[in-house]
């Protein structure tokens, strides 16, 4: 199981994990962008990616881990290499299991904002509540 850790200067490491020996750490489900605005496991190796609209979520995935004690986390968009077929049939096989797994799963709806939320205001829930009905 391959692992983002996010590092005092901002960027993401990957790490790779072999067998039963996995830290603990938090998961990402959210909804896919267009295949060229999601980050890959090769743009974070090469370093390249900051710039993509995926790049958004997999920070907010960093960040939150890191306000929750968490150290690492995984994105399925970069923590995978796709482009092996073995690699990308064991994942799919594991996925149920990391999911299970996993300290924390946060969830990242790019069509659903919480800024400006207030629980004891009536519009305010109101307006999340649509946005969150309409997400795709």
């Amino acid at each position: 199981m391959r692992l983002l850790e996010l590092k005092d200067n901002g960027d993401f490491s990957l790490t790779e994990f072999i067998g039963d020996n996995i830290p603990r750490y938090a998961i990402l489900s959210h909804t896919w962008g267009a295949d060229s605005e999601e980050v890959t496991c090769k743009d974070l190796a090469e370093g390249t990616g900051k710039n993509k609209a995926g790049y958004n979520k997999i920070r907010f995935c960093g960040e939150r881990a890191a306000c929750d004690g968490l150290q690492y986390f995984w994105v399925d968009t970069c923590c995978i290499d796709k482009t092996n077929n073995t690699e990308l049939s064991e994942a799919i096989n594991s996925m149920f299991r990391w999911y299970r797994d996993a300290a924390k799963c946060y969830v990242y709806l790019s069509d659903v904002s919480a800024r400006g939320y207030n629980m004891n205001d009536q519009i305010s829930l109101f307006t999340w509540e649509s946005a969150f009905r309409k997400s795709r």
